[in-house]
């Protein structure tokens, strides 16, 4: 079990490079609302692999009384805790400082001073002055400020314009910083990071893809155990690695479905069945389709219509398939896999209390998994891209294959100015191919690969 540091939302839209900051430095750590109850904190921390919380930026003023506080419980369970922006100036506020309206706000990049050698920026700088202060280059992005510090809180850190832009109780290794260390405008601030999780909350440094994957296909193993699994192959870096990830689990009690909607780049069919079906020797059910696409977008030229349009009918034609793989008598197909990611759930898990923000609804599950009465497997769910990507590569897929050009899952034919032909979209995927090989080129001249 990994220990992990449970990051509280209070609706800024970089939290997720908070998270990404404390996975890259091998920590776990999740992300959930700020307004989760008391309860809930204590029942998280129950099993005693939690060693920190972080408190993150937000865009509300911590004085109004309709705006989110961090739950008590999080200043009571003896463990660190590291206030970010917002997340300072709540701490704050809850634990008896003043917290006022600033004259201007303070947006950009600022050079602020460390006070007090405090553990968490101990020799942790950018330059010295002449007086020999060490200085920090930073990025701030508030209105409101700290004005008084709560009691037992020394001043670490101060700007001309923010006196306060610091603090620290280092008997309850409490910390608060009003700029954000999760950007990368804080020069040093991933070692800021890394010096709360490692160092403070003696987090231990355990989140690697390489190990992860004995322990995702334990996961899958016990999930599934007998049972059959299909997963819609799209060719896109998510469902692609988490077809190769359940492949290494279960092997043939996989069963993957690739649609081939005539809308993909060059060559992309045959690629993907190459090393599928070839390579990885997985199973994996061809459907063509491209005439059956292309007959639903004759004559249809706007955009949000066309993609409308392919989302429905993959969904129809991917439908089908596996409605005939569960009624074959002689397989027991009881799993829908999906290459959901953990932004996905981040974004959507603002939605259950209404109250923290909302980026996007869940785009890949809708209500797929209960109309075909399946249960609904992912084995990405814990994952950021870039970790999707680097356990892609350990699972032995191609680089070029999980680091390659993004592509609209409506593929080429939103793209596509007007109304989709086969002649357009051939021609389209000639282009796109010269556009890439011109790319990847330029990519290895620069990186002297070539």
């Amino acid at each position: 079990m990994h220990q992990k540091i449970l990051i509280l939302d209070f609706g800024s839209q970089v939290t997720q490079l908070i998270a990404r900051r404390v996975r890259e430095a091998h920590v776990f750590c999740e992300v959930h609302p700020c307004d989760v109850s008391d309860d809930w904190v204590r029942a998280y921390a129950r099993d005693g692999q939690l060693r920190g919380v972080i408190l993150s930026g937000s865009h509300a003023s911590v004085y109004e009384e309709t705006t989110d506080k961090a739950p008590a419980a999080v200043f009571e369970l003896g463990l660190p805790v590291l206030g970010i922006c917002y997340g300072m100036q709540t701490m704050a506020h809850q634990l008896g400082g003043l917290v006022t309206s600033g004259h201007q706000r303070e947006f950009g990049h600022a050079a602020v001073r460390a006070h007090g050698h405090t553990e968490l920026l101990a020799g942790i700088q950018d330059y010295t002055t002449s007086e020999g202060h060490g200085m920090l280059q930073v990025w701030m992005s508030h209105g409101d400020k700290v004005t008084e510090l709560p009691p037992g809180f020394k001043l670490m850190a101060s700007t001309d314009s923010c006196p306060i832009a610091g603090m620290a109780d280092e008997e309850r290794r409490f910390y608060g910083v009003q700029f954000h260390p999760e950007v990368t405008h804080t020069k040093r601030g991933a070692a800021i990071l890394e010096r709360f999780v490692l160092d403070i909350c003696a987090a231990r440094p355990d989140w690697i893809m390489g190990d992860y994957v004995s322990e995702a296909v334990e996961k899958i193993r016990t999930q599934v155990g007998a049972e059959e699994v299909i997963l819609g192959l799209s060719g896109g870096v998510d469902s692609s690695v988490a077809a190769a990830l359940i492949h290494r689990a279960i092997g043939e009690q996989l069963t993957c479905v690739f649609v081939d909607h005539g809308l993909l780049r060059l060559n992309e069919g045959d690629l993907v069945m190459e090393m599928f079906a070839g390579k990885l020797h997985a199973k994996v059910i061809r459907v063509d389709a491209a005439d059956q696409f292309l007959g639903r977008l004759a004559g249809v030229s706007d955009p949000e219509a066309k993609r409308k349009i392919i989302g429905r009918e993959f969904v129809e034609v991917f439908k089908a398939e596996a409605a005939r793989l569960k009624s074959d008598q002689s397989r027991h197909v009881a799993w829908l896999a999906q290459g959901t990611i953990y932004p996905d759930v981040i974004e959507s898990g603002g939605a259950k209390n209404k109250k923290a923000v909302v980026i996007k609804s869940h785009h890949n599950v809708g209500g797929l998994p209960e109309q075909l009465g399946l249960k609904l497997l992912e084995p990405l769910r814990e994952l950021f891209k870039d970790e999707v990507r680097e356990l892609g590569v350990v699972l032995g897929l191609p680089y070029h294959m999980v680091y390659r050009h993004p592509f609209p899952g409506p593929g080429l034919g939103v793209r596509i100015l007007g109304e989709v032909k086969k002649e357009y979209a051939d021609l389209l995927r000639r282009a796109d191919a010269i556009f890439i090989e011109e790319l990847r080129n330029f990519i290895d001249e620069v990186s002297g690969k070539s």
